[in-house]
């Protein structure tokens, strides 16, 4: 049997995907609020720094900076789902193994974690974050998908308004950095 292991670096900084259990549903983008509310009270009793995020219907994409001498982003990601889950409607399927366990059927178990190595991976995860709902089909530009932090980053200079342009128009680099 293979043995996952999360690479834990104090004060890292870290690209995160999660998903729902069952992709086909809507559950971040209907509960947005909820979301927000979890992502707070989380950050209020365990401090970070999101410094980009992207919330699809099934999925978000999100890069944290934690806080010197600190490593514990899957507590940070416990309370998130917890708070979430705790918070929306029941109904889900569940397993017999999330029954024993007392779980909701809402997340899946894991979440894939990349360690940003420098400041290039750092700017590309960034990029790869705000194009995600034009790669996903839902905009055709990446300033008309509301839930992401590329609005804010145009406000502060960091992109400009019309970056990666219209995808109709484009030839499929949407405006992701090279290597």
């Amino acid at each position: 049997m293979t043995h996952y292991r999360r690479n834990f670096i104090p004060g890292g900084s870290f690209f995160f995907t999660v998903n729902l259990a069952d992709r086909k549903l809507a559950l971040l983008t209907t509960h947005l609020e909820i979301l927000r509310t979890a992502f707070r009270e989380t950050r209020e009793r365990h401090p970070f720094t999101i410094d980009a995020i992207v919330i699809l219907p099934d999925h978000l994409h999100t890069l944290w900076t934690l806080p010197e001498g600190d490593a514990a982003h899957a507590t940070r990601w416990r309370l998130i789902k917890s708070s979430f889950s705790r918070n929306i409607a029941g109904g889900e399927r569940l397993s017999a193994s999330r029954v024993a366990k007392g779980e909701r059927g809402i997340w899946q178990r894991r979440y894939w974690e990349h360690t940003i190595r420098n400041e290039t991976d750092f700017a590309r995860h960034v990029d790869y974050i705000h194009i995600n709902p034009v790669k996903h089909g839902l905009v055709t530009r990446v300033r008309d998908w509301m839930p992401s932090s590329f609005h804010r980053m145009v406000k502060s200079g960091a992109y400009p308004e019309d970056w990666a342009g219209d995808s109709l128009n484009d030839s499929g680099e949407f405006g992701e950095r090279g290597e």
